[in-house]
């Protein structure tokens, strides 16, 4: 079907706006999926704060013209999904990864994070901010933790050693 140049603007623009603010993105092809389960996915994008579009080809090339997304021109054939993470990095990796394990027809095309093409799954692997605090408190708590114990340890030696 055949859009109006206006309704092509709107596109691009829609697309650049998603661009600007993203942390990542991702492309995939959602040949042969039902629209209920992309329908799924967008709701479950939509809660991850991901934004998720089909978009055109040649729209998504001038779309991502001057982002750092630019590096996904190449992997713009055929149906295309685009997904931009808005919140975290990892997120519509995450989503993709397991929607594409769930469906085989569903196809990861490529990722992107801080302007250069990325390995999907080491993008889906990142932690949450919240995992990630928690790591760290965790890494903090342990420190702390033998600090303490190597501390008791070294006055109870001092003793025996003033004892003796």
């Amino acid at each position: 079907m055949a859009i109006k140049l206006d309704d092509k603007k709107a596109i691009v623009a829609e697309v650049q706006e998603a661009a600007k603010g993203a942390l990542s993105a991702v492309v995939a092809d959602a040949r042969g999926v039902t629209v209920g389960k992309i329908t799924a996915l967008r709701k479950q994008a939509r809660e991850a704060g991901v934004w998720v579009k089909v978009v055109r080809n040649t729209l998504a090339r001038r779309a991502v013209d001057g982002t750092e997304f630019e590096c996904l021109k190449e992997v713009f054939v055929g149906p295309t999904l685009v997904a931009f993470s808005k919140e975290h990095p990892g997120a519509a990796a995450r989503i993709f990864k397991d929607f594409a394990k769930e469906n085989k027809n569903f196809e990861l095309k490529g990722a992107a994070f801080n302007g250069t093409t990325v390995n999907i799954d080491v993008l889906a692997s990142l932690p949450t901010y919240d995992e990630a605090i928690a790591r760290l408190m965790s890494t903090m708590k342990e420190a702390a933790a033998g600090k303490l114990v190597r501390t008791i340890a070294a006055v109870r030696d001092q003793k025996q050693e003033q004892a003796a």
